[in-house]
């Protein structure tokens, strides 16, 4: 009876471990996302391209979904006059620094569309990156982007992509190991962008509005600031506007004249959603992925909150 007793017991430990080795298996689940840097840029252009794409929850809405705790950097320096084929120069790998990488390249405005649009053709060195992010459970994801002479970059998860530049950051994280991003000097000489820019010309909540005025040769742009109230009546006038993905078209009337201005909408946390509006253009606003025609009520609500010239 003590041996039969015995055996029982032995037979259900051995039990017992096998489903946690298939619990574990199942978790740990190896992925397709490759685990080390691929020997060449696989792409033919500036960023645009990646590995493989990951399934995780979260990237059809952003780059870089959830908490990873480590971002490996994959350089492949090249030249935009000889794209693709790209041989690794070298990696980087962050852990303090994975989790706020993750957080800006997460708040980036994203489409499941083709981001592309017409870019200059400045001749110059590019390097593309590869990120590839891994997350507590074993998952991982790669982002692939690029730092490009005319700032003309794709950069995408492999399911969704954004046309924000952030390849100088990139390289800057590469080189010390450090995720610290510059911000202008001037928030009104950038066009900075916000995740939920492809649905709605201003997503969120915003808490505060900054009007800027178009600067005078080598001067400082005139802007005026406006609170919340403001700032929500003037984003449900722009989202109540009908949309459609941009074309960077601009169709103004002969001697026709008007304001440029920049409207960056500021939240409690993140990136501001950053809108442009051209009140003699048809069509008039755009947010860098959407544009609208501007109605007579938008036109004047602009122009009152404008900064004087």
């Amino acid at each position: 009876m003590r041996l039969l007793r015995s055996v029982r017991i032995a037979l259900a430990v051995t039990a017992v471990c096998a489903a946690a080795a298939l619990i574990s298996q199942a978790v740990r689940a190896p992925s397709s996302v490759p685990a080390s840097c691929p020997e060449r840029w696989g792409g033919d252009g500036p960023g645009g391209w990646v590995p493989a794409a990951a399934d995780l929850d979260g990237v059809e809405e952003s780059l870089v979904p959830g908490e990873p705790v480590t971002a490996m950097i994959c350089a492949y320096p090249g030249d935009d006059a000889r794209p693709g084929g790209e041989r690794l120069a070298g990696s980087r790998i962050l852990t303090a620094e994975a989790g706020a990488m993750a957080r800006d390249l997460g708040y980036l405005p994203v489409t499941t569309a083709d981001p592309g649009g017409p870019c200059a053709q400045k001749g110059g060195a590019t390097t593309n990156y590869l990120i590839r992010f891994a997350y507590p459970r074993g998952e991982t994801l790669w982002v692939g982007s690029a730092e490009e002479v005319n700032s003309c970059v794709t950069t995408t998860n492999g399911t969704v992509g954004s046309r924000s530049h952030v390849g100088p950051d990139i390289t800057a994280a590469y080189r010390t190991g450090v995720w610290n991003p510059a911000r202008p000097d001037d928030p009104c000489h950038g066009f900075p962008g916000r995740r939920g820019q492809d649905e709605r010309m201003v997503p969120g909540e915003p808490v505060s509005v900054l009007v800027c005025g178009q600067a005078p040769y080598d001067g400082r742009s005139p802007r005026l600031e406006h609170g919340g109230p403001t700032a929500e009546a003037l984003a449900a006038t722009l989202n109540s506007l009908d949309t459609r993905p941009i074309e960077k078209v601009c169709r103004a009337g002969e001697g026709a004249q008007g304001d440029a201005l920049l409207l960056l909408f500021g939240y409690r946390e993140g990136p501001p959603a950053a809108v442009r509006v051209l009140t003699a253009c048809d069509p008039g606003v755009d947010n860098g992925l959407l544009q609208a025609n501007l109605d007579a009520n938008a036109r004047d609500q602009v122009t009152r909150l404008a900064p004087p010239a």
